[in-house]
């Protein structure tokens, strides 16, 4: 069966929304103006605006005629118009009453006048090259306060704060000591900078949200609306069901499934959660465990191709490669650090005793495939598309479109008019966080690209590295956690790989291997504790402890840090003989599986504390570029391996029943 109703993947969506039965429009609406006859009004508004943005998206994906600049200013508008329609300006009830109605209707008109003023204008402001008029000053200014407002609306005030910071530093340069020091720009400068032609506001980082990455959201929609998620649930169940701790199990499998096509997180949280979780729960999985292997898992799924997260796409036009040459270099990564959850989830199950679902409850793949197996063509022909070099655009497009297609030859997923407005709607939903992130991650490269910043912020990572990659990757990868408790990945990536990217190709580091460092790091703020998005979604669903569901999921993803430093002294991305790479993803795996028993203590049974001393330094000697330690390294592998085959394993046991697991 599928869904008729589509689970709300907003960030901040109140949890109540997602049992409504009303159109997604509608609950949107009330979200922001409560249950009156207004809000009615406004839901169809926000239906109107979610299926002229679709069709806009769809037109310049088909004809590409329009100049890029104004197609990403005209995406952004819709954007900024349903942000404001939508999204309160606070949580109080001061921000659902009148007076914040008429000031939300200003920001719209606002929004609109914005945008429409470089369309009308685009020739004269070519024109004026330079020399901007005082109307376009105007324009710019309020175009950036109206982007710093929706930044703190979707996505919190530290966004916002860091935005302002850097267009302060813009301006103050020759204030600033040391390296920080630069000219100084006028604000008339700066404003024109940020918001005429694409070197801020409309830059690169949107313009890939505006083409690329809608499309993949909207084919997501489609797959989430007729029921194609549920398929891939179940062939993941009928993959792992049957054998030990086979709901988590199944957990991994579905997260890499959905998170391939979806390319957000936290989505694929709540989207497969809400049916894994608490199978999980039910089979004897704590609540925080059975939480931190979806959000970890989730996470994922922003690795895995052929759909990764936005960033990938960012990543993609920064390089100047073709995205197809992203996922080829991504695959043996992504499927590395599914294989260690997968061993974390093994292990937790063989420690307390869980056993598979019974056979009865396990899905039949005949019956399965029977249900579902049109999904599958569209994601072959995505591949196809995507193998043959065809731009993701058109690539997601036509998937898109064959998706929808077959979704209608079958009455079990054909879409009604209603679910075809939900899809639009829901594809519009997803991307306002996405699209606001991106425009306000092209202020920082923007004012980055002016002053400057970047090599010197590289020159600084240099010196406090002493020269040396490794306590280079590491300060890295903090920065990258600090920026992760206020931005979302996609943002984090760009920023830092403006800011630390320089500093990793001085010290010799290829610049496809540089940007997949820095992409991986930046998934760090959805497991992380204290700011861990995708722990928090899933401990919602969970209902157990955020903070800890996050350790848990934090825990469970140490190959979001762990395999960039194999990236970085290995030719683990295809950036070597084969012979090198199959050692290296040979040895890395081994590394990464002794990781996992030094930090969990136990494998076929509880380690002694000389076991895991020997996993401890196993994992550090596979890890490192050299073939002598790889070779120590795997042979204390191998004797901790021996070790745990001789010594006597914990009986089986049952699997709890559901009120035990429930108690736990």
């Amino acid at each position: 069966m599928r869904q008729t109703t589509a689970p709300d993947t907003s960030d901040d969506a109140p949890p109540a929304e997602a049992a409504d039965d009303r159109p997604l429009w509608h609950r949107l609406a009330a979200a922001r103006w409560g249950q009156s006859r207004a809000a009615t009004a406004v839901g169809y508004g926000v239906l109107a605006i979610t299926l002229a943005l679709g069709c806009f998206q769809i037109y310049t994906a088909v004809s590409l005629s329009l100049n890029s600049y104004l197609q990403r200013v005209l995406h952004l508008m819709f954007v900024l118009v349903l942000v404001f329609v939508t999204r309160p300006a606070g949580r109080g009830r001061w921000a659902r009453r009148l007076p914040m109605a008429v000031v939300d209707a200003l920001l719209v008109l606002a929004a609109v006048t914005v945008s429409l003023y470089p369309v009308l204008d685009y020739d004269g402001i070519v024109a004026r090259t330079g020399i901007p008029s005082t109307a376009d000053l105007a324009m710019g200014a309020v175009a950036t306060l109206l982007l710093l407002e929706a930044c703190r609306r979707t996505i919190g005030t530290f966004m916002a704060v860091l935005v302002t910071c850097f267009l302060v530093y813009a301006w103050i340069g020759p204030l600033l000591p040391g390296l920080l020091s630069h000219r100084g720009y006028t604000v008339q400068r700066i404003v024109s900078h940020n918001y005429l032609f694409q070197e801020g506001i409309y830059g690169l980082a949107l313009g890939v949200a505006a083409s690329f990455v809608f499309m993949f959201i909207l084919f997501g929609a489609v797959l989430e609306k007729t029921g194609g998620g549920n398929f891939f649930i179940n062939i993941a169940y009928v993959l792992t069901g049957k054998y030990r701790g086979g709901p988590a199990k199944g957990a991994v499998v579905a997260s890499a499934f959905m998170g391939s096509v979806s390319g957000s997180a936290i989505a694929n949280t709540v989207t497969t959660g809400a049916f894994t979780i608490p199978m999980m729960k039910k089979v004897g999985y704590r609540s925080h465990e059975a939480g931190g292997v979806e959000a970890a898992a989730s996470t994922g799924g922003q690795l895995l191709p052929p759909i990764m997260g936005a960033g990938a796409f960012v990543m993609a036009e920064l390089i100047g490669v073709p995205y197809i040459e992203i996922v080829k270099v991504a695959i043996i990564p992504a499927l590395m650090y599914f294989a260690v959850i997968f061993l974390f989830v093994d292990i937790l199950a063989r420690r307390n005793g869980i056993s598979g679902l019974p056979a009865e409850n396990v899905p039949r793949l005949r019956e399965v495939m029977a249900g579902g197996f049109h999904f599958l063509p569209p994601f072959v022909l995505l591949v196809t598309l995507l193998t043959l070099h065809v731009t993701p655009l058109l690539a997601g497009l036509y998937a898109t479109a064959a998706l929808a297609a077959a979704a209608m030859l079958r009455a079990g997923s054909r879409l009604t008019l209603k679910e075809a407005g939900e899809v639009f709607t829901l594809a519009a939903r997803n991307t306002l966080s996405v699209s606001v992130a991106t425009a306000a991650a092209g202020v920082v490269v923007g004012v980055v690209g002016l002053t400057g910043l970047g090599l010197k912020f590289s020159s600084m990572m240099l010196s406090w590295g002493g020269g040396y990659l490794l306590p280079t990757l590491l300060l890295i990868a903090a920065a990258s956690l600090v920026l992760g408790m206020g931005l979302p990945v996609t943002a984090a990536y760009i920023v830092l790989i403006v800011l630390a990217g320089p500093a990793l190709l001085d010290l010799g580091v290829p610049l496809i291997v540089a940007h997949m460092i820095v992409y991986w790091y930046s998934q760090d703020s959805n497991v992380t504790p204290p700011v861990a998005l995708s722990g928090f979604a899933a401990a919602g669903i969970a209902g157990s402890s955020p903070m800890r569901t996050s350790v848990a999921a934090w825990k469970f993803s140490k190959g979001l840090y762990v395999i960039p430093l194999l990236m970085a002294y290995s030719p683990l991305l295809l950036n070597g003989p084969l012979t090198e790479v199959v050692l290296a993803v040979v040895t890395g795996l081994i590394g990464l599986l002794a990781f996992a028993v030094a930090i969990e203590g136990f494998w076929l049974r509880k380690t002694t504390p000389l076991e895991r001393l020997a996993a401890v330094a196993a994992t550090g000697l596979l890890l490192s570029p050299y073939l002598v330690a790889d070779a120590i390294g795997a042979a204390l592998a191998l004797a901790v391996v021996a070790a745990q085959l001789r010594g006597p394993r914990p009986p089986a046991s049952a699997a709890p029943t559901p009120e035990a697991a429930s108690a736990v």
